[in-house]
C-alpha cells in the first residue's frame, strides 16, 4: 500500500474537515513500556513530537488506514489494533480542519525496524510514563491510551501482542506488572493464568545463568475477554 501524507502538510482551502487516524503504537523493551513517537517536520507544529498518524486513503476504511500507518512506520504486520476515540475540536490543528479517529496498538519489539519516511523530522521510541509535551491534542489520546491498555490487560489476553512466540511464565508475568505498574504475587499469577487453559507448555527448556525454565505459548494469537486478573 502507497504512503498516505501526514495530514499537517496539506492546508484546507474548501473549509471540509480531513479524515485521519492516529496510532498510540505501544511495545515492551528493557523492562518498560514504551510507546512511538514521530517529530513534525512541517506545520505550526514543526519540532514538536507527536504519534504517528495521516489522511485515510480514498479506497481505504479506518481500520485499513491505521494498519497501513503501523506497517509503515514500524514494519510489523498482524498486531493488535483497536480503535480509541474520535477527536474532532475544530482548534485540534491549526494549520487545517481534521477529523481524527485514533487508535490504540500493540506490538512486540523483536523485529521492529523504524521508518520515519519523509513524513516526519525523527522516530523513536519513549518511555510511556514519561512522553515529552505533544503536539495537537495528542497528551489527551496519550493518558486514553494508556489508561485503556492497563484496563484490557486485566479482562483480556491482548498481552500476547506484546509477547515472542515462545516465553516463560516470569516473562509474561513481567508484562503484566510493567504495564499495570505493581508487583504481582508469583504463586497466584501462574495458579491463575495456568487455569484459564490459554497457554501450552513446550517441550523445551530456556537454559541460562539461572535453572532452567519451562516455555510457553498462546494456543490461540487472537484478542478474546477473558479474567486474567
Amino acid at each position: 500500500m502507497g504512503q498516505v501524507e501526514s495530514y499537517h502538510r496539506f492546508p484546507d482551502t474548501q473549509g471540509h474537515p480531513r479524515v485521519a487516524v492516529d496510532l498510540v503504537i505501544y511495545t515492551l523493551a528493557r523492562r518498560a513500556l514504551r510507546c512511538l513517537l514521530v517529530q513534525v517536520k512541517e506545520g505550526p507544529f514543526a519540532g514538536k513530537w507527536a504519534f504517528p498518524g495521516g489522511l485515510v486513503g480514498g479506497e481505504e476504511s479506518l481500520d485499513q488506514a491505521a494498519e497501513r500507518e503501523v506497517y509503515e512506520r514500524t514494519g510489523a504486520r498482524n498486531g493488535y489494533l483497536e480503535q480509541l476515540y474520535t477527536f474532532g475540536k475544530p482548534e485540534r490543528d491549526p494549520a487545517t480542519r481534521v477529523v481524527s479517529v485514533s487508535y490504540l496498538a500493540l506490538v512486540p519489539h523483536h523485529g521492529i525496524q523504524l521508518n520515519p519516511a519523509s513524513k516526519y523530522a525523527d522516530i523513536r521510541w519513549c518511555r510511556a510514563a514519561a512522553l515529552p509535551g505533544l503536539a495537537y491534542d495528542h497528551d489527551q489520546v496519550g493518558r486514553l491510551a494508556l489508561k485503556r491498555i492497563r484496563s484490557k490487560l486485566q479482562y483480556t489476553n491482548i498481552v500476547y501482542s506484546l509477547l515472542p512466540a515462545e516465553f516463560t511464565l516470569g516473562e509474561l508475568q513481567e508484562v503484566y506488572e510493567t504495564i499495570l505498574h505493581r508487583p504481582l504475587d508469583r504463586r497466584n499469577f501462574r495458579k491463575k493464568i495456568l487455569a484459564l487453559g490459554l497457554l501450552q507448555r513446550l517441550r523445551k527448556k530456556r537454559r541460562g545463568t539461572h535453572r532452567p525454565a519451562a516455555l510457553y505459548a498462546f494456543i490461540r494469537r487472537r484478542p478474546m475477554v477473558i479474567e486474567m486478573l
